[in-house]
């Protein structure tokens, strides 16, 4: 056995270390505005994070400050003006103690960037351009520095050196800064190396829609079908020959006495709270009948406050508008002791959080997902179907159809709001919601625009970063970026093309009224299924996992057909553009369980791609209709990854050594430590 080295370890640790901020988003972490003029005073065009208001406001605090040198005062107009900046939310920590000036280019700090004629050592020529240049209210200074006199920079900091350890990028580690005209970006490789190809193998048979780690960070993860059954199943270790543990006659959860069952209704969404190991508490979405069903009873998402009337709507397959229900319900693990040990869950309901009716009988979406900053509860929901969203239910901002909501389910709502009946359930409105920005959306929605929003995650090492991926009508499937109020086009365009919907009862939008948010990537219909005439996209999650190092950092996502995956590179690292390569995936000679084959094709047989599944290894599964699949090591497959030759073993058989086994235990610890200090230490340092 090749020894594993100290070169290869560190280098595997700096793979896996991650940026904490970027991609376009704003300070108030909304996304950018196209501008219709260009701004007066700080001359942004196109996308921009400020308008004209903000725009006058910056021109007054810079006539402020009465600065008389004209270098200094081009710098300090740029440094106010980096506010509007598309990829502002980076440039500005707002947690730092020294806020009002963004991340300053060092010529230690980035190595290229996006811009051709960038100034890589702005710091420097800050420092230079304004240390002996006095300045009220000045910028660089904040809290208890700060008392409106005028200042100069030498009055603060003693050298070149001292100011930049304030200001400027920290050299070698940050990905984005500012260079006097824009952001900057890192654009050093850290990885270049990547085999296009997957390797799996199948661990279980079973045909799952949604998979949850287990909150107390075993090897244990939670399965539930469309039927309305959820189960706890222990994973085995990589390379241990082993299947799934799950006993399917002795399920966690059975609701399927509630849950109504038909190919686009069921049991949709699986959620456990971030503190399920103390208080066992955990959330299901599901769909049910009124018809069959009491306790299925709810508002119609078609109603007056959204400018709608049900008797317009007309029957879809048999099915009157809103007999069909989406309920987010919440239930509890049944133990005598801790609920990390519960085998079972009380199928009756603690309390129901959310109930709606829908208008048709398709695109109601349904997943659910605890973000992992805020603790907040998102719920995916679809444009309630019919083709091209007739009642344009979408772009509706007082309707909930076609959004991305956020509800806080640890508060319970006010008295008023219970009698009024404004919510649909028994949640609270966080208090950052976009409608504390715009008061004509409801008070739910996060994000707007969607059609049939189809397996969302946030990336475990950047959770700013929320990937959505959106099924398509007749042209284009697509994953967008999530951000706050933003909106994704549906049915304005369908991906980057133009829609012109057929019947129109509900209106339409025109262009121009809305900042559209484009995907990030995506594909024709044309370019897949050919043979079977129609695609939908299947969202995965972006690789964190050690067992793949040539996979780390890559979006993974699928088509329903099965017949097509892809990996999506950030690139620069941190800019929110992407490159998609198609990606083979390979069945391991060593997988437990057989894979099936593709008649006249080197692909394995996996029917349908409904989901993908990350466990608490950042292992990433593939549940299909044919069974659970795990990414293993490419060498498994023949394929040839040198990062993981550099830290394992070259055979192919058999499961890994204790010595890799241990080094993967350790790379996971030293890459969580490394996230939460590389964040952590942008703060101490006043970036």
């Amino acid at each position: 056995m090749r020894e594993i080295t100290m070169a290869s370890f560190l280098l595997l640790l700096f793979l896996s270390l991650p940026s904490c901020f970027s991609l376009p988003l704003c300070t108030d972490s909304m996304a950018p505005i196209t501008l219709k003029t260009p701004l007066k005073f700080c001359n942004y065009n196109g996308s921009s994070c400020c308008n004209s208001t903000d725009d006058s406001t910056i021109q007054k605090q810079f006539n402020s400050m009465n600065i008389n040198n004209s270098a200094c005062s081009d710098v300090v107009k740029s440094l106010l003006c980096a506010k509007c900046d598309p990829y502002s939310s980076g440039l500005f920590n707002s947690d730092s103690k020294i806020n009002q000036v963004p991340v300053l280019c060092n010529s230690t700090s980035i190595s290229s960037s996006l811009s051709k004629d960038s100034t890589q050592d702005f710091c420097t020529q800050v420092w230079n351009s304004c240390k002996d240049v006095s300045i009220s209210n000045s910028p660089f200074l904040s809290g208890s520095l700060s008392t409106g006199a005028a200042s100069k920079l030498t009055d603060s900091w003693q050298s070149e050196n001292s100011f930049c350890s304030a200001f400027g990028g920290l050299p070698g580690s940050e990905s984005v800064c500012f260079n006097g005209k824009s952001a900057s970006f890192n654009t050093t490789e850290k990885s270049s190396v990547f085999t296009k190809g997957l390797c799996l193998e199948k661990i279980g048979n079973g045909s799952y829609l949604n998979m949850a780690a287990h909150p107390d960070g075993s090897n244990r993860v939670f399965f539930s079908n469309q039927a309305g059954k959820v189960w706890l199943a222990t994973v085995p270790e990589q390379g241990s020959g082993s299947v799934l543990e799950i006993t399917e006659s002795d399920p966690f959860l059975d609701i399927t006495d509630e849950v109504h069952f038909d190919s686009e209704f069921g049991l949709m969404g699986l959620a456990f709270h971030q503190d399920f190991a103390k208080n066992g508490r955990f959330f299901v979405s599901y769909n049910c009948d009124k018809v069959q069903n009491v306790a299925c009873s709810g508002r119609c998402a078609c109603n007056s406050d959204a400018g709608c009337d049900p008797s317009k709507l007309g029957s879809d397959n048999g099915a009157q508008p809103c007999q069909y229900h989406s309920v987010v319900a919440e239930y509890s693990a049944n133990s005598s002791s801790s609920p990390s040990d519960a085998k079972n869950a009380n199928p009756v309901e603690v309390r129901r959080i959310f109930t709606m009716g829908l208008p048709y009988t398709s695109h109601h979406g349904g997943q659910i997902l605890f973000g992992p900053s805020d603790g907040y509860l998102y719920f995916m929901m679809g444009d309630g179907g019919n083709k091209g969203d007739p009642f344009n239910f979408s772009q509706n901002k007082k309707s909930l159809l076609g959004k991305i909501m956020r509800l806080d389910i640890n508060t319970m709502p006010s008295a008023s709001e219970t009698i009024n009946q404004s919510l649909w359930g028994n949640y609270s409105i966080p208090k950052d919601n976009p409608s504390a920005q715009d008061s004509t959306l409801a008070r739910e929605i996060w994000a707007t625009g969607l059609r049939n929003p189809w397996r969302c995650s946030f990336d475990s090492a950047r959770p700013s970063y929320f990937y959505c991926a959106d099924v398509g009508q007749d042209v284009y499937e697509e994953v967008d970026l999530i951000s706050k109020g933003g909106n994704y086009g549906w049915r304005v365009y369908e991906g980057p093309y133009l829609y012109h919907p057929t019947w129109t009862p509900g209106g339409n939008t025109s262009v121009g009224s809305i900042n559209a948010l484009f995907p990030v990537m995506g594909y024709n219909h044309s370019s897949v299924n050919t043979n079977v005439g129609s695609a939908s996209i299947i969202g995965g999650y972006v690789y964190r996992s050690t067992t793949d190092p040539c996979m780390t950092g890559r979006y993974l996502y699928a088509d329903l057909y099965a017949t097509a995956m892809w990996a999506a590179t950030e690139t620069p690292a941190d800019s929110g553009n992407y490159t998609s390569d198609p990606i083979t995936f390979t069945c391991s000679k060593t997988s437990p369980i057989q894979c099936d084959s593709v008649a006249g094709s080197s692909l394995p047989s996996l029917g349908y791609i409904y989901s993908y599944g990350e466990d608490n290894n950042k292992d990433v599964f593939v549940l299909t209709s044919k069974g659970v699949y795990r990414v293993v090591r490419p060498s498994l497959c023949n394929y040839t990854c040198p990062l993981e030759k550099e830290i394992a073993t070259n055979g192919t058989s058999g499961g890994p050594t204790a010595s890799w086994a241990h080094m993967s235990e350790s790379l996971s610890i030293f890459r969580s430590l490394l996230i939460l200090v590389g964040c952590l230490c942008l703060t101490s340092f006043g970036v």
